[in-house]
């Protein structure tokens, strides 16, 4: 589990993706936003773990993980009044239509399909953490 340090009074994100590459392209695109990266981690269960002891305000989750899913995470964290407010991202190769509900419905704020660009996680990063107080 990686947790970098952070600059006081940035929004704090939370990294989850199986794939190396990707997760790392998360993590530039959250910086470029101006958020820190508090925790980026391989696998569900590690991010759900790190959800619970960090609070971050956003958690960017890839839908499919080894431990557990984005939509698992989703849900728990959700469920969980400490982690209720956290924004969420979901990441996903899959983004049809019923996909899309899907995540939404597992209390998703946003859901981005994979491929994506920088820019537009860049944006959607701003977006979610529009109001969230740092």
């Amino acid at each position: 589990m990686d947790s970098p340090l952070h600059s006081p009074g940035a929004f704090r994100v939370l990294v989850a993706d199986d794939e190396d590459d990707i997760r790392d392209l998360v993590c530039l695109a959250v910086r470029k936003a101006g958020c820190d990266v508090v925790v980026s981690v391989p696998d569900g269960s590690l991010a759900l773990t790190a959800a619970r002891s960090e609070l971050p305000d956003l958690a960017v989750l890839d839908v499919s993980m080894p431990g557990a899913t984005g939509l698992e995470i989703c849900a728990a964290l959700r469920a969980e009044p400490e982690t209720a407010g956290i924004r969420i991202l979901l990441l996903s190769a899959g983004a049809s239509l019923d996909e899309v509900a899907r995540g939404l419905s597992a209390g998703a704020d946003a859901y981005l399909a994979k491929p994506f660009t920088v820019a537009g996680l860049v944006q959607q990063v701003k977006t979610l953490t529009a109001g969230v107080p740092a």
